[in-house]
């Protein structure tokens, strides 16, 4: 479903909002809120508001927090999600550290990925791996989490989590893999800027093809999607 709004700041407002809803409803039903963060500035920005003006609309400690994809660099280096995350939310909300669940970039990338997947299905035990909510962005490339067009993860068939080497980049990433966040229960992209225009239009509008639009590939089995667009991001979408 394609949420649109005009200015950046309001689609950020209703995202938090949704993210709260969305967290009150699985902790009535299940007394705790699973939820994977995205990196980047626009996702700072949601959480710096979540941390503020939502702080009492949420029982955060009933809140878990894990990430969508990280960078292989130490967690107190600038580009890590897992310090913009903690400068942004965790601290001011005083999460407790049992329930942030960072990837530990001490390990060798292919660790690293293996633990942090061993850590998700510890944490779900016996029930399906499927998050309350996934956050996620969008590249002008197409790709969301650290999902990259050309890259060996986009054709991971069972749930996981990889480690992902960008060529052009000379870096390593480690990500949730496609099939892991369909599984989740509500996914929500937060998109803003008319640089991400053609991006959204690839992935809403155009033929399939993963290998230049890797963003495709998030469909959720059973779960609910919602896009959260500005007007300039919604500019080249043929939507009603």
């Amino acid at each position: 479903m394609l949420n649109v709004f005009e200015t950046p700041d309001q689609v950020l407002q209703a995202l938090a909002e949704y993210f709260v809803i969305i967290g009150n409803e699985a902790i009535a039903k299940n007394k705790k809120f699973s939820v994977a963060l995205s990196g980047g500035s626009s996702p700072k920005k949601l959480y710096e508001l979540l941390a503020t003006e939502f702080h009492d609309k949420l029982d955060w400690e009933k809140v878990y927090f894990f990430f969508g994809d990280e960078r292989y660099v130490p967690q107190d280096h600038k580009d890590s999600n897992y310090l913009m995350a903690r400068n942004a939310l965790f601290a001011p909300l005083l999460i407790e550290p049992g329930h942030i669940f960072a990837v530990d970039t001490s390990l060798e990338p292919k660790e690293a990925a293996k633990k942090y997947q061993e850590e998700i299905e510890d944490f779900f035990d016996e029930d399906e791996q499927s998050f309350d909510l996934i956050l996620l962005g969008l590249g002008d490339n197409s790709h969301t989490a650290s999902l990259f067009p050309h890259t060996p993860v986009l054709h991971d068939r069972l749930p996981g989590v990889s480690d992902v080497w960008l060529e052009d980049q000379q870096v390593y990433r480690i990500t949730m893999n496609a099939p892991l966040i369909n599984e989740a229960q509500n996914i929500a992209f937060l998109v803003y800027g008319e640089g991400k225009a053609e991006a959204v239009h690839h992935i809403l509008e155009d033929d399939e093809d993963i290998e230049e639009y890797p963003a495709q590939l998030i469909e959720p089995i059973v779960g609910n999607i919602q896009w959260f667009l500005d007007e300039a991001a919604a500019a080249k979408v043929r939507h009603s």
